[in-house]
């Protein structure tokens, strides 16, 4: 009991209750937020493999004159635009000696509409190395030869990641599911900045 003269009143039952659930919820969001962003990509997840995380990684370094000589180091690589919100993101991708060939769904999605609105610098992330790189969609009569490259890769990708997660595709299988239409997807050439 807490003596008369402070004019405190001992705290209910209610009242400390409260407080400890608004605690234990601000400790589920730091662990939560802090687990998010050490671990968000992870190749493993499997089925979160398309969940963006905040942190890219690797070491920055000088773009290759020619980004064939990277295609031999997997099929996907992170990508990270610059601005807010940061987020990073697994592409399939394929080298070329004028830059580098992502594509993705033509679904609306977010990367792709900042790319469109002009915040189209970012980075690349290819193996332990960090490229800053700008994106450039391809349309047109343009895109079919870089699609031509970039498709196998992205197949390779999609069994990759289906097996990862206990999933099999058929390798001769370009979509992703039966539900999906066949559509054709959105090509970026990102070149150095």
């Amino acid at each position: 009991m807490v003596s008369p003269e402070y004019g405190h009143k001992e705290p209910t039952k209610l009242t400390r209750m409260s407080s400890i659930a608004t605690i234990a919820i601000i400790m589920v969001l730091v662990v939560g937020g802090g687990s998010y962003i050490y671990t968000a990509p992870y190749a493993g997840n499997a089925g979160l493999s398309r969940m963006p995380g905040v942190r890219i990684g690797g070491t920055l370094t000088d773009a290759p004159k020619d980004f064939s000589a990277l295609n031999d180091i997997g099929t996907n690589l992170i990508m990270k635009l610059d601005g807010f919100p940061p987020f990073v993101v697994y592409l399939a991708y394929i080298g070329t000696p004028e830059g580098v060939i992502t594509g993705t769904r033509p679904d609306g999605g977010y990367w792709p509409q900042r790319v469109r609105e002009g915040r189209n610098e970012g980075w690349l992330r290819i193996g332990d190395e960090t490229f800053a790189m700008q994106a450039t969609e391809i349309l047109g009569d343009a895109r079919r030869p870089m699609l031509e490259l970039w498709s196998p890769r992205a197949a390779s990708s999609r069994r990759a990641i289906a097996q990862a997660a206990g999933e099999t595709v058929p390798a001769g299988d370009s979509s992703f599911g039966a539900s999906e239409p066949r559509l054709l997807p959105e090509i970026f050439l990102w070149t150095p900045r």
